[in-house]
Parts: structure tokens; sequence; C-alpha cells
């Protein structure tokens, strides 16, 4: 079994690299014409949609409610898996990325990747602040973000959430826009953070309604933390119940900690 995984990871691996060549010049065109960065998250849907198909991969999306095409939303999903992205790219809504910026040293990809989305480096006080300033001016361009709250993999292979950083409740609240809740329950069984294989597993993602931010100050942070956490939370401790393999994880180790 582990040679296939091996051979199976190294043929995503090429899956990924062919696709980000073919789409390539269409990524160019926001880039180019930053008036059409709805085609950024177009481009990111259907690569992740093929990528999936052809490692073979079968995934399902699904909104808890409809949400309004009129609307912008901060999208903020757990992160436990590097598989974690292309499956937040499967949003029906066009988005950008709020990320690390190691990213960026990706050849090509992390160029491309730096030109599209938003990156920071979280040891630097002025990337932070740099990076919030980009994102409230995002908002006022019309573009709808995704953002992890937790700041990163902050766990290695058990699916733990970490604490949630304030940059998307922040955001979210100065422009007074909705949060979505966003659950990935098994990803950290396809591609474990800890060890860089693929393990086949059907995909799930899930929207959750949005938290609304109207009204709401800078004084509420820490309670609309709570409450994204605790949405996200509850779903996948639901999801792990269900699952053999997590048996031992929720008995021992399944300890979330608290999001402020």
């Amino acid at each position: 079994m582990k040679i296939l995984r091996v051979i199976h990871t190294c043929y995503g691996m090429l899956v990924f690299a062919l696709l980000f060549a073919i789409l390539l010049p269409f990524l160019l065109i926001p880039i180019i014409f930053p008036s059409q960065f709805k085609l950024t998250g177009i481009v990111n849907r259907w690569w992740a949609r093929l990528l999936l198909f052809f490692v073979f991969i079968p995934f399902r999306v699904e909104y808890r409610t409809k949400l309004d095409r009129k609307k912008q939303y901060i999208f903020c999903p757990n992160h436990f898996s590097y598989i974690d992205i292309p499956t937040a790219g499967l949003n029906h809504f066009n988005t950008i990325f709020v990320g690390k910026n190691e990213i960026e040293k990706i050849p090509l990809f992390g160029y491309m990747y730096g030109k599209l989305h938003i990156t920071v480096d979280r040891s630097k006080l002025k990337s932070r602040y740099t990076s919030l300033k980009r994102s409230l001016e995002a908002i006022d361009e019309g573009k709808s973000l995704v953002i992890f709250p937790e700041g990163g993999i902050v766990t290695e292979r058990d699916p733990v959430l970490g604490r949630f950083k304030d940059g998307a409740f922040r955001v979210a609240i100065e422009k007074q826009i909705a949060i979505v809740p966003v659950t990935i329950p098994y990803n950290w069984i396809i591609l474990p953070a800890d060890q860089f294989e693929l393990h086949w597993h059907p995909l799930r993602v899930i929207f959750h309604e949005p938290v609304e931010t109207t009204g709401l100050t800078l004084n509420d942070v820490d309670a609309l933390k709570e409450r994204v956490f605790s949405v996200i939370d509850t779903e996948l401790k639901q999801h792990l119940a269900n699952l053999p393999v997590a048996t031992n994880v929720i008995n021992n180790e399944y300890r979330s900690r608290p999001a402020g």
C-alpha cells in the first residue's frame, strides 16, 4: 500500500503541474487586467475540480443555505491539510485567498499566487498590517475573501482546531459583511500534514449559514471568533464520530482549544 500511495502522490503532483501550465494563460488575464478579478475564482474552481477528478478523489460541495450572489462574504475554513486550498477553491463564489507568504517561494506558481491573492508573513508586524490593509481594500473592490482563521496548519495530523487569529473577524466587522464558516472534515485523512502522501477518501466541504456582523464593533471580535469556531468545531465532531479511524482521536486526543 505504501508504494501505491507514493505513486498516487507523484501522479497527483504531475496532474497539479500540468493543470497549472494549461490554465496559466487564463490566470494572466486578471494580473494584466485587475478589473477581471472574478476570473481568478473561476479558474481556481475549475482547477480544483479537474485536479480532484484526475486524482480519483470524489468530492461533495454542500451549502447549508443559499448564499446571496449579490453579497460579499469572508469564508473561514478549518485548515488541517495542504489540499484545503484547492478544496476552498471549489466554492461557487469567486474569491481570492489571504494566506502565508511561504507559497510565494514556489517557482512560478508562487509568483502567480502573490499577484492574484494576498500574502502575509505572520512573523512580521508590518506584513500583518499590510495584509489587513489589502484585505480591507479588496472588500472595497468588490471581492470576497477566503481566510483560514487558524493562520495556517497548526496541528500535524489530528483534526484539532487551533486558536483563531483576529484578522478575518476584524475585516468582517470593519466592513460589516458576513462570515461564512466552512468545515472541511476529511482532508486530514486524504493528505495528512505530517506526511505528504495521498490517501484515498471522499472529500467533502460544507459551507454553513453566514454569521452576520451588522451592528458589531471591534469590541465584539472575540465573541464573533467564538461563534464561528463553535460552528466548525461542532460539525467536525459530528463527522469524526462517524469515522471508525477517528475513534481513538475522539476519545483520547480531540480536545479543541478555545478560539480566543
